[in-house]
């Protein structure tokens, strides 16, 4: 499982912070209600115990997937990209079916916040678009339905 996780630099800093919180602040925290917990006596029937273990369950689970996701990630700078093809890190005006106007921007996995018009490199919108060309249309298959999206501009911003 070497596989590069691209990402952009925005997103690499959030994982780097959401990291740090985690050892610093979370795992110390769910560590000291353990120790509560289990001065209060039975842990049999302790609901605080098992509530904490489990929460520590899920915070040393996410510190492993960061770790492992920032020892493989592969920080890319779109404004170092160039070229007429759609690929991770472009900007996208595209043209919906209406003719609406939509702006996206390919991004890794964490970074993916389609209010914000982030979109993953692993969607079906991004791989769909992938590699097409300004002035393409583009058939996208979603739990919707199909779309259908027209590339007007590819910017590396």
């Amino acid at each position: 499982m070497n596989d590069k996780v691209p990402m952009l630099a925005d997103g690499h800093k959030k994982l780097e912070a959401e990291l740090k919180n985690l050892k610093s602040v979370q795992r110390p925290a769910v560590v000291a209600a353990i120790e509560e917990a289990r001065a209060h006596g039975d842990l049999s029937e302790n609901a605080e115990y098992h509530a904490a273990k489990e929460q520590q369950g899920h915070i040393e689970t996410r510190i492993a997937d960061l770790e492992s996701k920032l020892s493989r990630a592969d920080v890319i700078d779109p404004t170092t990209l160039s070229g007429n093809r759609v690929m991770f890190g472009a900007t996208l005006t595209l043209l919906d079916e209406d003719d609406h106007e939509v702006k996206y921007q390919i991004v890794g996995v964490e970074e993916g916040d389609v209010k914000q018009g982030k979109i993953s490199y692993q969607s079906p919108i991004a791989r769909a678009l992938i590699g097409r060309q300004i002035g393409e249309e583009v058939e996208v298959k979603t739990p919707g339905g199909e779309r259908y999206y027209e590339i007007t501009k590819i910017e590396f911003i």
